[in-house]
Parts: C-alpha cells; structure tokens; sequence
C-alpha cells in the first residue's frame, strides 16, 4: 500500500464493526427469501438482487397480491401507482 492510498481511506478495524457486519449479512439474507418466495423467477436469481440507494439497500417492486411493495433498509414501503 502507498502512502497516497493510506491517506484516501479511514481504518476499518474488523472488531469494530463486527457486530453490524453480522447485522446486514442476516438482513440481507431474510430480504433475499422473501424475493425468493414472491418474485417470478429470472436466469441466475436476479430476481432476487438489491440495488443501492442513498438510504442504504432496498429491492425493486415485489409483487403482493394485487399491490407492489419494496422492502428498504428503512422498512416496507408500498410503490405509487
């Protein structure tokens, strides 16, 4: 490592953030099967993939009954028609 690339980025102490690293790993996983379990099925399970956003994670819309939600790191949120 260089001393240019040393100064761009903050330590990042595996202790530290262990416990919120287990967190979202656990999080994901639970948003994961409920894609699984209410989206049509697409090649590779793309179906099941989050997308960033500057909140944090969220999905695109899942189909539920006659409505569609997307699940965010923030909650559940039903999509404007």
């Amino acid at each position: 490592m260089t001393a240019a690339s040393a100064q761009r980025w903050p330590e990042l102490p595996y202790a530290a953030w262990k416990d919120t690293r287990d967190t979202l790993h656990l999080w994901t996983q639970v948003v994961g099967k409920v894609r699984l379990a209410l989206t049509p099925w697409l090649n590779h399970s793309w179906h099941v993939a989050l997308y960033v956003t500057a909140r944090g994670l969220t999905t695109s819309p899942i189909p539920y009954g006659q409505k569609t939600k997307t699940i965010g790191k923030a909650g559940i949120y039903p999509v404007p028609a």
